[in-house]
């Protein structure tokens, strides 16, 4: 069912062209196609830098944030999870989507100890990713987590989670090798990674 939104025209900041800068870009129509619990689909046509008139179906999600999380012994959790989408377990991060007004980190840490039943004492940014920004907002806020302590897990009732622990190198490697293959996974890796070297 195609829901027709009022056609107006506004000015709306679109995904980074390099840090901190966004265009400026105007909206000529906006239709709204789908709105769901998390997500929302729209057919917009719009004004591009160039002056040019585009008409694309963007997917608008509130974003996510992402923990990679090290223990002591250099050891990162990694979740083994039943994704209905892709029909099949996936390795990922403990993550999930910003609620309401919330900040990443505060989402980062509350995602780390509802999944993976573990707090942080010290948080790092890793900056952010973009999931698939030719139809997709979301946009990931990547965290790196130390000084670990246990807590208790508390799963949401949909999600099918085993936890594991791995040497980051590991980890790293089985990204490369493509045996990891989300996105946001491989990214938080490779990041901290590089910021523990």
């Amino acid at each position: 069912m195609s829901v027709r939104a009022p056609e107006r025209r506004r000015e709306e900041s679109v995904c980074p062209r390099q840090k901190n800068r966004k265009e400026k870009i105007l909206i000529a129509r906006q239709t709204l196609i789908y709105e769901g619990r998390i997500i929302t689909v729209s057919r917009e046509v719009v004004q591009l830098p160039n002056g040019r008139t585009g008409e694309f179906e963007i997917v608008r999600h509130p974003g996510g944030a992402a923990a990679v999380a090290l223990d002591r012994d250099e050891r990162v959790c990694l979740l083994r999870q039943y994704r209905h989408v892709v029909a099949d377990w996936v390795w990922e991060l403990p993550a999930g989507k910003l609620d309401g007004a919330e900040a990443p980190l505060a989402a980062a840490q509350r995602e780390l100890g509802e999944e993976a039943g573990v707090s942080a004492r010290s948080w790092r940014s890793l900056g952010r990713m973009l999931s698939s920004p030719g139809v997709f907002s979301e946009t990931i806020h990547l965290f790196l987590a130390r000084d670990l302590d246990s807590r208790p897990s508390a799963p949401e009732e949909h999600e099918l989670i085993e936890v594991h622990w791995f040497p980051l190198t590991e980890a790293v490697a089985r990204s490369l090798s493509g045996d990891i293959q989300d996105a946001k996974t491989v990214i938080g890796l490779l990041r901290a990674q590089a910021a523990v070297s």
